[in-house]
């Protein structure tokens, strides 16, 4: 009988590999395939991205985000009931990483603004910023799954590390500032590559004298890359805590990363009008946080209630935004 049971287990698992294997197939063919429209249709030469088009973009990627959390739902099942459990969890982390790009579209304006990129630019950048973001957040995904696998103990650090994250971001003033002459990276980049003054078309190689020159568009698509490991310190952690699944972490990350970039172009002008969106995700890191330290009593909080605890604080943080004014703002008016 154990011999049985046994076979089953190790039946009903290959099966729901299987069942990832196609979904993640699924996935990877509509990253590729919009990746490749995107530049080599849809933008093909440069120009500004209107608000009306970043609206149809974004709407277009939650819808497929959903979609996608509902083929989780309907074929990722291990026999179990998983099913639902599992969706519920990529919805989570979806919604966590979305939220949290938030924060991390300000900081890709500043850059924008620092450098004084054209408007016309700013798609290319962001195209080629999230491709990096794909191959970077797949690394730190799957190596993070790895020490996981073998160190379970990291889940600790992680629940520490998002609870001082919560509290860090609870008390910074939102005034966010950039600082590129001091990024370690952008120092080596200036000193040990041959760099050019301009960027002659958007281009981020050009030629000048037979040379090969790196143009200041390059060196912001080396700032937004660190940017984004920077933020990705606090997203894959708080993932992570949310599910051990890497398959449901790394699609729920890059299906909000793909959708980041229409978020940007949509709420660039208005983003510091949702100044309480950046308390509301310090409670929620603060919260998967304490979470996951709760597991060393094995007190094991229902991913229904994480998920009503997410949904909810971002929609009363985006709510409270909106009808409670900002006291400059008050200030201003008065």
């Amino acid at each position: 009988m154990l011999a049985l049971n046994n076979i089953l287990a190790t039946s009903l698992f290959a099966e729901e590999n299987i069942r990832e294997t196609i979904l993640f197939g699924i996935f990877a063919f509509i990253i590729l395939l919009f990746l490749i429209l995107d530049l080599g249709l849809f933008h093909k030469q440069a120009h500004k991205i209107s608000t009306k088009s970043a609206l149809y973009q974004s709407i277009f990627w939650v819808v497929v985000s959903t979609l996608f959390g509902v083929f989780i739902y309907l074929y990722d099942d291990s026999g179990e009931g998983d099913s639902m459990k599992n969706a519920v969890e990529y919805f989570s982390a979806y919604l966590t990483e979305y939220a949290l790009s938030v924060d991390n579209i300000f900081v890709i304006l500043l850059i924008l603004k620092y450098f004084k990129v054209d408007e016309a630019y700013y798609h290319k950048v962001l195209f080629w910023g999230i491709l990096g973001a794909i191959v970077f957040r797949a690394i730190f995904i799957f190596v993070g799954a790895l020490l996981i696998h073998k160190f379970t103990w990291i889940l600790y650090i992680f629940g520490v590390f998002l609870i001082y994250s919560g509290i860090r971001i609870y008390f910074e003033d939102g005034d966010e500032k950039i600082e590129p002459e001091k990024n370690p990276i952008l120092k080596f980049c200036r000193k040990y590559l041959p760099m050019s003054n301009h960027s002659n078309g958007g281009n981020f190689v050009i030629r000048e004298g037979g040379k090969l020159l790196f143009t200041p568009l390059f060196l912001v698509i080396v700032l937004i890359e660190t940017t984004d490991l920077i933020f990705a310190v606090d997203s894959i952690p708080a993932a992570f805590a949310i599910t051990q699944n890497p398959f449901l972490i790394y699609t729920s990350n890059i299906f909000a990363v793909m959708g980041l970039r229409a978020m940007f172009f949509l709420l660039a002008g208005i983003i510091d009008k949702f100044y309480l969106l950046q308390k509301g995700l310090s409670i929620i890191l603060f919260f998967i946080g304490a979470k996951m330290l709760l597991e060393i009593w094995h007190i094991e909080v229902d991913v229904y209630l994480s998920f009503t605890v997410i949904i909810a604080t971002l929609t009363l943080s985006i709510i409270l935004s909106i009808l409670i004014p900002r006291k400059a703002e008050v200030e201003d008016a008065g």
